[in-house]
């Protein structure tokens, strides 16, 4: 059987489906905090047949919009499929195989991911291609990466490498595991400033030939992370980026010719602060295939990424939707003016900015008032300004910002038909592994 590399097409799905569907089985209790009592003691599928709706859910609450999923889902595979470039979304943002598998089903290349425990997660539910955009330097880890290599030949993983002495100890490992199939490397390029990656070209070819050398891996091409030079929309911060982007340009030119027979050498970068960028520096270079890796376009926000994202930035006909809201109930009005939610930091994020009040269940649009989220505490918000819109008891839907930190505090998250309808149904429960 021919073994497979990240850049080939591979074969079936790219995830187990009876793996991701069999969590529909898993029985629901207290250890999900967003599971109500009457779901306790029945399956997901048992309580979904009973048709649950948004009132039947307590607060503190995280939910999905169904809706907004689907149309981000599809509005990111058409924009790459039109940019003719590859998708292997990071999946850190969601650590949730459902939605993984929604990606792959709409013409994604493979799951991009973080660490290793994420990796063992994602081959628990039979992901064939993952790009590690990260340095693997654990020995144990590297030990059951070639067992996991040796055992399933449809199993291909990209690692990165930033320097000639983590190449020694991957190669150093590996043959201490006694590996079959060789690493796939991708030399990571980073920037002054940056966070990881090679500083400078002439570095990063060097690093290349370390791995030319190395018996247990195999040069498969280059890649970085551009949103570690840049964190707004600014000139000055484009111009950043695109600077970084030709100089990993370059670095794949210069190693045109050091690549193995056979191999269609990887250029990947990409966030989803910035892939149209990666898109115009990168996607003509010969002989490449340019992987993007975004992955908050899933969920989109109503903050960071709702101001940045390149869809908003240029004028596009389909932008994201804002597919997560936080729904917190009013359980003190101590001053006229601030009233206090049961929703806080363990339940939403809160280092992109703060939530956005939206608007009351039953009662008031918020949006477009002076009603704002001035902090949270542990359990509860502080909602300043909304005065006799939200009285309490009043249950408000909040917009939230940045989701990678969201999905983390929530086991399992309910999927909405819409969070716009009057009385939203429950459609789904998103599993997720952190």
């Amino acid at each position: 059987m021919v073994e497979q590399t990240f850049s080939s097409s591979g074969t079936g799905p790219g995830i187990a489906r009876g793996a991701v569907a069999a969590l529909a089985d898993e029985p629901l209790d207290w250890r999900f905090k967003a599971a109500p009592p009457q779901s306790w003691g029945r399956s997901t599928r048992e309580w979904l047949a009973t048709g649950p709706t948004l009132s039947s859910l307590g607060t503190p609450l995280l939910t999905l919009d169904g809706a907004a999923l689907d149309h981000n889902v599809r509005t990111m595979a058409d924009w790459c499929a039109k940019a003719g470039v590859a998708l292997a979304p990071h999946g850190k943002t969601t650590m949730a195989p459902a939605l993984w598998q929604a990606q792959l089903d709409a013409g994604s290349h493979g799951i991009t991911l973080a660490n290793l425990p994420q990796v063992r997660v994602a081959r628990a539910f039979g992901v064939q291609r993952i790009l590690l955009a990260n340095t693997l330097l654990d020995p144990a880890g590297l030990a059951w990466l070639a067992d996991e290599l040796a055992a399933d030949p449809d199993f291909a993983l990209l690692s990165w490498v930033d320097s000639v002495e983590s190449v020694r100890l991957m190669d150093e490992a590996l043959r201490a595991a006694g590996a079959e199939r060789p690493v796939e490397v991708l030399v990571e390029l980073g920037g002054p400033g940056g966070r990881t990656g090679a500083r400078g070209l002439d570095a990063a070819v060097e690093i290349a030939a370390a791995v030319l050398r190395a018996p247990t891996l195999r040069l498969a091409g280059v890649g970085g992370y551009e949103g570690a030079l840049a964190h707004d929309a600014s000139a000055d911060g484009l111009a950043a980026v695109r600077d970084y982007l030709r100089e990993l340009g370059a670095l794949h030119g210069r190693l045109a010719s050091a690549y193995p027979d056979g191999t269609r050498p990887v250029v990947s970068a990409g966030g989803s602060a910035y892939f149209d960028l990666v898109v115009e520096e990168l996607a003509d270079l010969p002989e490449a295939f340019v992987v993007l890796r975004s992955g908050a376009y899933i969920a989109h926000d109503d903050g960071f990424y709702r101001g940045i994202s390149p869809l908003a930035r240029d004028g596009g006909q389909a932008p994201f939707r804002g597919a997560l809201h936080g729904w917190g109930r009013v359980v003190s009005r101590p001053e006229p003016q601030l009233a206090l939610l049961d929703v806080g930091k363990r339940d939403l994020p809160f280092d992109e900015g703060l939530p956005e009040p939206q608007r009351v269940r039953g009662g008031a649009e918020l949006t477009g008032t002076a009603a704002r989220i001035t902090a949270l505490n542990d359990q509860h918000a502080f909602l300043r300004d909304a005065g006799d819109l939200a009285p309490i008891g009043a249950v408000l839907r909040l917009g939230v910002s940045h989701p990678c930190t969201a999905f983390d505090k929530w086991t399992a998250i309910p999927v909405l038909d819409s969070a716009d309808a009057a009385e939203p149904k429950v459609t789904g429960l998103v599993r997720t592994f952190f």
